[in-house]
């Protein structure tokens, strides 16, 4: 097998030994659960703009990488956080990206898409109101509706920052599900993913939010299709998700306890709209068969593994798992540089990228050893650290 020498805690250099990838079962579906992944990007390495301050796709890999999430029978939750939206992801490419998917969609029988609305057009400034919001939220669902597309409403920052109590909420979401034309993904992300969203709902204390989100869902349960919750609290998610109304589906984003909460407590269980299924699509695909055929046991199996690599891709500081999963699509040739959106590529760690990769292998998910190795030394020879 293959060995690499990679770096410690200690600051020593260790060989590692290589497992073989597991031979996932995968399936294009359906599935007992329904499953999105929130996608990433592939950035444009050639590009000649600042990679700060303007963002540059590599559009073929990028709907290359959402043909492989669907024929892995996992739908895309489009131009999210994970595509780093908001954090180096503009609007207007945003906007590209969700036209682009849509039109990849189009083209396949039974493609599950949904795409991101937000505000984050929006220069936060003292000056925004409850009324800009409203507005900037009105003008993405516009533009994905009048391309086809289903809406994921996503948590605003310029929200978070112009409320004054949770009637502002209220008033907004009011105003949004009374006006939209199916049924959305209503996406509540806690602070630990954007410190900008603290506070959501109006309330520092997530149980007394979880109140005001409830009675928002309530009043417009029919135009809910179901909501994603991103707290990194299973507990939570399972309180939330008790006080859902009839029909209104529970979208785990818990990336720390996934298995479990799809897997469910025998009453309820999660469906799943998570960020770790990009890195992880085969797994995921492969432990979807196992449950939707009633094999639990090689369903924990599957996921046992890859949930010790997601905790350690969304260890704080959260919002830089990005990070994590582009250099996941690296090492398992999706994309053949680790270059990012913003130059987040720098976001972590040589020592953490090198326990992902540990991790990563010891899930089974590095489909070419030797590939995954070569290109973890070019990593490493970058940053200085000759093998």
């Amino acid at each position: 097998m293959t060995t690499i020498k990679l770096p410690t805690a200690i600051g020593h250099l260790a060989d590692y030994r290589m497992s073989a990838p597991r031979a996932f079962a995968t399936s294009a579906g359906p599935f007992d659960r329904i499953a999105f992944a929130a996608a990433h990007v592939v950035a444009d390495p050639l590009a000649d703009v600042d990679p700060w301050l303007q963002p540059a796709i590599d559009w073929e890999r990028t709907l290359a990488f959402r043909e492989h999430l669907w024929d892995l029978g996992l739908g895309v939750a489009e131009a999210m956080d994970t595509a780093q939206r908001g954090m180096g992801l503009d609007w207007p490419a945003s906007l590209e990206l969700i036209r682009r998917s849509l039109a990849a969609a189009k083209a396949r029988d039974g493609a599950l898409i949904a795409c991101g609305a937000g505000t984050d057009h929006l220069a936060l400034s003292p000056a925004l109101g409850v009324a800009d919001v409203i507005a900037a939220y009105e003008e993405q669902i516009e533009a994905i509706e009048g391309l086809g597309g289903r809406i994921i409403l996503m948590s605003s920052r310029a929200l978070a920052a112009c409320a004054r109590s949770p009637d502002d909420y209220v008033a907004v979401y009011d105003r949004i599900l009374g006006q939209v034309r199916e049924p959305v993904i209503i996406h509540w992300l806690g602070e630990m993913f954007d410190p900008a969203l603290a506070g959501y709902w109006g309330c520092d204390d997530h149980l007394a939010a979880m109140d005001v989100c409830v009675d928002v869902i309530a009043a417009h349960a029919p135009r809910v299709d179901g909501i994603k919750l991103s707290l990194l609290d299973k507990d939570k998610e399972i309180l939330l998700r008790d006080r859902l109304p009839e029909g209104v589906r529970m979208y785990t984003g818990d990336d720390f306890n996934y298995a479990e909460l799809i897997a469910g407590d025998g009453r309820r269980h999660s469906d799943a709209l998570l960020g770790i299924f990009d890195p992880i699509a085969p797994a995921a695909s492969a432990a979807l068969l196992a449950l939707s055929q009633g094999r639990l046991g090689e369903f924990h199996d599957i996921f046992g593994p890859t949930v010790a690599l997601s905790r350690h891709i969304f260890a704080a500081p959260t919002r830089f798992y990005k990070t994590g999963v582009v250099f996941m699509a690296f090492l398992n040739g999706h994309q053949d540089h680790f270059v990012m959106v913003g130059g987040q590529q720098s976001a972590r760690s040589i020592l953490h990228l090198a326990e992902l990769f540990r991790l990563a292998d010891r899930a089974g998910l590095l489909g070419d050893p030797e590939q995954a190795a070569a290109r973890m030394r070019k990593v490493l020879a970058v940053n200085g650290v000759e093998t």
